[in-house]
């Protein structure tokens, strides 16, 4: 979401885009932006031309006061945020950049349903930098919970499947140049579906076998499409149509094994499962969070690559150490330590007891709580 201003720069001088900026006269500008001054404002300030001014998350000082009077903008507590004491972009940004790279998704995602044609340096300019900036600076529980669907699930997915897979991808230190083909291939592993029915990917019901065949179609239509689209590489298309492949030879659509499967297509097929079963979609109700990690540590053996998996679940649990959890047994407790060898069954504290999940196989955890430390990034 921009926000876009009608008046535009007035005599004597140059602006800072370009326009001619006025003389100016005493310190009205500075007393009426005052308020303003040292604050980070959460979003992209835009003229009537479409020309940004002022970049989202910059921390408001005299010069911008400048632009914004040159401008006529009038700008309300509303447009602005306190700056942390170490001036990191707070969660409330990144959740609504989140927000927006998710809208622009699912208007390119409409315009491909129609077109068939993707625009690729769309997704690359508007997309993919909200996704690095997000993995980047956000606490993984939080992007995680951020991601986890409250509607639109299909273009939530696609950003998900996006920022899960570049964290897997820095996590096996891939180069910068690898982690953005990823990223690209992620956020267009199911572009595919663009072209299957509506109907039958917001069909509730169990699928039938054939409406299952049309349905695993998504994989072949998405190769294609990406393999057609200028800039992109034939490992990037691999990645649609291997996305639901299986290691031990059990996925589709042609039943690769092991090292047949690029790497790339094994990052986002955890990745895909991983946000899949955590989030509420219109056949299905989220899976708590013991079972997800239960059956991805299961299938790290068999349908997954071991190395994702385990990378994956290890990063997940040691970031959080210090959150508290609700137990199967409606005990809430804190996560105090990580086993090494039973990752998904920490040591955790109820009060002063302290119980190993490692030995007390009778219960799981259940529930994570958000972080109570507010509104910072880490």
């Amino acid at each position: 979401m921009v926000i876009s201003f009608s008046a535009s720069c007035r005599s004597y001088g140059t602006c800072p885009h370009g326009g001619k900026r006025r003389a100016r006269v005493g310190n009205q500008g500075k007393t009426l932006y005052e308020h303003l001054m040292g604050k980070r404002l959460i979003r992209d300030l835009f003229n009537s031309k479409g020309v940004l001014l002022i970049a989202a998350a910059t921390v408001l000082d005299a010069g911008h006061a400048d632009i914004l009077e040159d401008n006529g903008m009038i700008l309300t507590v509303r447009d602005v945020e306190e700056v942390g004491h170490d001036g990191r972009m707070s969660v409330v940004l990144l959740n609504r950049n989140l927000d927006e790279a998710i809208a622009v998704v699912k208007g390119l995602f409409d315009h491909i349903r129609i077109t068939r044609q993707i625009p690729l340096a769309e997704i690359r300019t508007r997309v993919i930098p909200v996704i690095r900036q997000s993995a980047e600076r956000l606490h993984l529980f939080q992007l995680f919970t951020m991601l986890q669907v409250k509607h639109d699930y299909i273009y939530r997915h696609s950003v998900a499947v996006g920022a899960v897979s570049m964290l897997l991808g820095k996590w096996l230190r891939l180069s910068e140049a690898e982690l953005l083909q990823l990223t690209t291939a992620a956020v267009l592993h199911d572009i595919g579906k663009t072209q299957i029915p509506l109907e039958l990917l917001n069909k509730p019901e169990r699928l039938s076998d054939d409406e299952f065949d049309t349905m695993k179609r998504h994989t072949l239509i998405g190769f294609e499409m990406i393999r057609k689209t200028v800039g992109t590489t034939q490992r990037q298309a691999s990645v649609a149509l291997q996305h639901h492949e299986r290691i031990d030879g059990s996925g589709y659509p042609f039943g690769l094994r092991d090292d047949k499967i690029d790497l790339f297509s094994r990052i986002v097929a955890v990745a895909d499962v991983f946000h899949a079963m955590t989030s509420k979609t219109v056949y299905r109700d989220p899976s708590p969070m013991y079972e997800v990690l239960k059956q991805l540590e299961s299938g790290a053996y068999g349908m997954f690559d071991p190395v994702v998996v385990t990378l994956l679940i290890q990063k997940f649990m040691q970031a959080l150490i210090g959150y508290e959890v609700m137990l199967t047994d409606g005990t809430r407790a804190k996560i105090v330590l990580i086993h090494p060898h039973h990752q998904t069954r920490p040591l955790v504290q109820a009060g002063d007891r302290f119980i190993d999940l490692s030995k007390e196989y009778s219960v799981h955890i259940e529930r994570v709580f958000p972080s109570d430390d507010g509104e910072q990034a880490r």
